[in-house]
């Protein structure tokens, strides 16, 4: 009887026997043992296979992918070689419409000269407006000395003029010029002019003046007394020792309207009222006026006469033995005395002086203007092929 067994187990058998000669013979297996190791070993075999062609598949889908992928990018070059192509022909497009050298070095003149001329407006342009600007500082200085002049002149205000002329200093010293140096002499000389001249006090002369006025709204006429008023009544009713009878008084009371005196040694200037007394009010609150309006303008004639004309009106309608009226007659008096016309000095040189600093200054920029234009036309000649 035959066994199947398999290559492995006859190469054991045969080296078994082959290395002990001497050992005895294996008494043989049962026929039932034999055949579940047959089983097993066909089930092992069909695991093995199945294994086998599972790894195959496995195999062939890894192939497949790989096959897939190198397609996708094999297209993938070939977009890029299009595109590159692509790409080269419009190079050589651009590379044959490029110019020639002898282009390139006439347009490299060109841009050259193209460049240079900007330049040139560039700074030319700079130039103009730097001197446009000069010439707008120069001209407001000028201006500054002309308007410190017409106060001056029209209203004797030496601290505005000393400001406007202070200002027109400090643009000549801006101009950081050495040209300007007689110019800014003057300009000093007469700033130290003006800081010297003793400036009055014209505002306040002004409200003084004003509130004068209202007291003249104020002032009223006294009425005239006699020495001895009611002695001789007053005798009479003492001597008698008893009271006044009403004769008496009502005789009393007419003599404070009308008094006959025939021993007078002076003269009674008669009681100012209603219309009267308003018109000689109005008359001396306009001379007071008057005397203001030539404070402020500095017009000494003037002031003088509107004073002057104060004190006649009320020397002649108002007695001085009223305490208000004595008053206001002495503060007129010693208004009279104030100040109020200075000797400003003469700005007419210096202005003279920064007008010829200025007409210098523009006809040196008109000679520089003028040599530089001839310049640039040499440039441009030079420059022509």
């Amino acid at each position: 009887m035959s066994e199947a067994t398999s290559p492995k187990e006859q190469e054991t058998l045969v080296q078994d026997t082959t290395a002990t000669p001497a050992s005895p013979p294996v008494a043989p297996a049962p026929v039932a043992s034999r055949g579940n190791g047959l089983a097993v070993l066909a089930l092992l075999v069909g695991a093995a296979g199945a294994a086998a062609g599972g790894w195959g598949l496995w195999q062939l889908q890894s192939v497949e992918e790989r096959d897939r992928l190198h397609a996708e990018q094999l297209e993938s070059i070939r977009g890029q070689a299009q595109t590159l192509d692509q790409g080269n022909q419009a190079l050589n497009t651009r590379l044959q419409a490029l110019p020639s050298a002898d282009e390139l070095e006439s347009r490299r003149r060109q841009l050259a000269q193209l460049q240079g001329d900007q330049q040139l407006l560039n700074q030319r342009l700079e130039t103009v407006l730097g001197a446009s600007r000069q010439d707008w500082r120069l001209a407001e200085a000028e201006h500054l000395l002309r308007l410190a002049s017409l106060r001056l002149s029209a209203l004797q205000d030496i601290n505005s003029a000393t400001a406007l002329v202070q200002a027109s200093d400090e643009i000549l010293r801006d101009q950081d010029d050495p040209a300007a140096f007689a110019a800014r002499e003057q300009v000093a000389r007469s700033l130290e002019a003006l800081r010297a001249t003793v400036d009055p006090d014209r505002t306040g002369l002004f409200l003084q003046l004003g509130a004068l006025r209202e007291q003249v709204a104020q002032l009223n006429a006294q009425a005239p007394t006699f020495d001895g008023e009611g002695g001789v009544l007053n005798e009479l009713a003492a001597s008698n020792g008893a009271e006044q009878q009403w004769w008496q008084r009502w005789l009393e009371t007419l003599s404070q309207y009308f008094r006959l005196d025939f021993n007078a040694d002076r003269n009674i200037r008669p009681m100012l009222a209603g219309q009267a007394l308003t018109q000689v009010r109005l008359a001396l609150s306009l001379a007071l006026e008057q005397a203001q309006w030539a404070a402020l303008h500095g017009q000494t004639q003037v002031y003088n006469q509107a004073l002057q004309q104060a004190r006649d009106v009320l020397d002649a309608h108002f007695d001085l033995d009223n305490p208000n009226s004595r008053a206001l007659r002495t503060r007129i008096d010693e208004l009279a005395e104030r100040p109020i016309e200075v000797k400003a000095p003469d700005l007419s040189q210096t202005l003279n002086a920064v007008q010829a600093y200025i007409e210098s200054k523009q006809s040196a920029r008109a000679q520089f203007d003028d040599e530089a234009q001839a310049e640039q036309a040499l440039d441009v000649e030079d420059a022509r092929p």
